[in-house]
């Protein structure tokens, strides 16, 4: 069975294909809020044509932007209305209790991470979704419930805030500098950057795994998303990286919606 997943952030697209439990194919484009459902449909299929990808078999998605989700159910309503899809929402099952105050207001990207942490590596688990907008941490509990997490700014945003806040300050490579200490503007911002983003992510991991009560040594701590690996190279507390979870988690969607 073929399975086209669309993940949809806020700044990246990735897109991705199962053939049964295997990723075959991926890809990564721009969210671009002004993209039609048959501008999507045409980037698709120009995709999966070039991987010699014919025909797909089933559709699961996932969107954390209200512009682009409406353009994604017209997708699936045009073409895809014959075959089995799961737009990742209410109605939708999950398979994952969720412990928040109010269940409906946690992204779906986010549902779909602590879902695929459960399946895959079982709880107490914690998700650190690095991306440009946002580093968003998602916890499992031991019983393997959505529990909730955090959300901090991502490294990109950070970047772009600094160049455009700041007169004397200006976008940098994200690279390792030669030492913590920059020596020049541009390594005093590769250092905050680098440096300054492991710490954050080791200090929250630290400080949820002290709220779980838990042996730290029995927590996976799962990196996923278009994270840099110049950051995540220099984070203590990481154990696993696993980029494509959250393509994984929707794969596990459809399944416990189609079988």
């Amino acid at each position: 069975m073929i399975l086209l997943c669309l993940d949809v952030s806020n700044s990246h697209t990735t897109i991705g294909v199962f053939d049964d439990d295997d990723l075959v194919e991926h890809w990564q484009v721009s969210s671009d809020e002004r993209r039609t459902a048959d501008e999507w449909q045409v980037l698709v299929t120009g995709l999966t044509a070039r991987a010699d990808i014919d025909d797909v078999d089933a559709v699961s998605m996932c969107c954390t932007v209200p512009a682009i989700l409406v353009e994604l159910r017209a997708l699936q309503d045009r073409y895809y209305a014959d075959l089995p899809s799961s737009v990742v929402g209410p109605g939708v099952k999950t398979g994952i209790p969720i412990h928040t105050d109010n269940p409906r207001e946690v992204g779906a990207d986010r549902i779909v991470n602590a879902l695929a942490a459960a399946e895959l590596y079982g709880g107490p688990a914690i998700v650190v979704d690095l991306n440009g907008t946002a580093t968003i941490f998602d916890v499992v509990d031991a019983d393997n419930r959505y529990i909730g997490g955090a959300i901090a700014p991502g490294v990109e945003l950070s970047l772009e805030a600094l160049s455009r806040r700041g007169a004397q300050l200006r976008s940098v490579e994200l690279a390792v500098p030669r030492d913590v200490i920059g020596k020049n503007t541009v390594e005093a911002l590769q250092s905050g950057l680098v440096f300054g983003f492991a710490g954050l992510v080791d200090g929250l991991v630290t400080r949820i795994i002290d709220s779980l009560d838990a042996d730290p040594d029995h927590v996976t701590v799962i990196a996923t998303g278009s994270f840099p690996e110049s950051v995540v190279e220099h984070c203590d507390t990481i154990t696993t990286r696993d980029p494509h979870l959250t393509l994984t988690g929707l794969r596990l969607v459809h399944e416990k919606n189609h079988g």
